[in-house]
């Protein structure tokens, strides 16, 4: 692990402020930000622990547990709640039997809430590691639940 950090730090250390595209890069690297990643991260920047701890738990795009496979984190702004977000919450609970902070018994999905995506115009919209989806229906949900 120590040596995938590094090698992380040291391909971003030209930016000027690299902490947030390092733990990034780390959890894309190692599934997520595990508290010894993080204590490795703060040594190769040379950050106090508590900054880099504070960054990985203030973004909702930064896991610091470990998640599924497949991490579904759904909308909860304004224009998303407005066209329907609530409803695909309960249709994923159901469909996955899972809550909000908790992931499958297969360790196929996790299911996260999750700030604004950017995509208000095509609301309600969910992301799955990276990739968005907007416009949910009941049905469109299902077609991209069978992708993963």
């Amino acid at each position: 692990m120590e040596a995938t950090i590094e090698e992380i730090t040291k391909a971003l250390d030209s930016e000027r402020t690299p902490l947030i595209s390092v733990l990034h890069a780390v959890q894309a690297e190692l599934g997520y930000l595990s508290t010894e990643g993080l204590k490795i991260v703060a040594k190769k920047l040379d950050i106090p622990l508590s900054k880099v701890y504070g960054v990985a738990t203030f973004y909702t795009l930064l896991d610091t547990e470990e998640k599924g496979e497949n991490v579904i984190r759904l909308c909860e702004s304004a224009p998303c709640h407005i066209k329907g977000a609530t409803n695909i919450l309960t249709e994923l609970q159901d469909k996955l039997d899972i809550d909000v902070g908790e992931t499958t018994d297969d360790n196929k999905f996790s299911l996260e809430m999750t700030s604004c995506l950017g995509i208000c115009a095509v609301a309600p919209a969910i992301m799955i590691n990276g990739t968005v989806y907007g416009n949910l229906t009941s049905k469109k949900l299902d077609s991209i639940l069978d992708r993963y």
